[in-house]
């Protein structure tokens, strides 16, 4: 039996230590990854949570203020055009997040401006369904500011394991991309003008 030389063994556990190296560098770039899409589903979630009160919210309001039509409408087409914008958690790039977050920003303001429509009308604000629709969808707010936090710290956590040496290498071999992250809405920079 021929002796394996020093350089021949010296090889073999580079390469044994690299190929372990290189598992658990994809395992791990796998495990992140799909932290991000068990993140992006609660962020879909809870919005689809939001667009599931609204016809009911509508509704109500429109029993006791027929004459908004134009703000009911308002908030109705912004709800299909929210709801109409679907991200592949896999393949999600920082345009289709921003086309996603404008649409669901367009529809919070739409519902802000129902919700305004209801202080010109007393009978609505004491209605009981319309009160527990309100407390509702407030809670959702909540509920989807956590999940964009959830998400954003999720993706993080992936973008520095994709971005950090060695794992960069491997996330380069095996298509492992950067993920996007929600911003701040246009204008929140902004403190609001308080008029007295």
């Amino acid at each position: 039996m021929k002796k394996l030389s020093t350089s021949t063994i010296v090889i073999i556990i580079v390469v044994a230590i690299l190929g372990i190296g290189g598992c658990s560098s994809y395992n791990g770039l796998v495990k992140g990854e799909e932290s991000v899409t068990a993140a992006w589903a609660q962020v879909e979630s809870q919005y689809q949570r939001r667009a599931d009160l609204i016809p009911n919210l509508v509704a109500t309001v429109k029993g006791y203020a027929e004459h908004e039509s134009s703000t009911l409408q308002a908030v109705t087409e912004a709800r299909n055009k929210a709801t109409g914008i679907t991200i592949d958690a896999n393949n999600m790039t920082q345009e289709d997040l921003n086309r996603f977050q404008q649409a669901q920003d367009e529809l919070g303001k739409s519902l802000g401006r129902l919700i305004a429509v209801s202080e010109a009308y007393p009978d609505l604000k004491a209605n009981e369904n319309f009160k527990d629709l309100q407390a509702q969808l407030e809670g959702t707010e909540n509920r989807i500011s956590v999940a964009r936090q959830d998400f954003n710290k999720a993706a993080q956590a992936y973008n520095t394991s994709v971005r950090s040496f060695p794992k960069n290498i491997f996330a380069s071999i095996f298509g492992f991309e950067k993920k996007a992250y929600f911003q701040a809405a246009a204008g929140s920079e902004e403190a609001p003008k308080v008029e007295f």
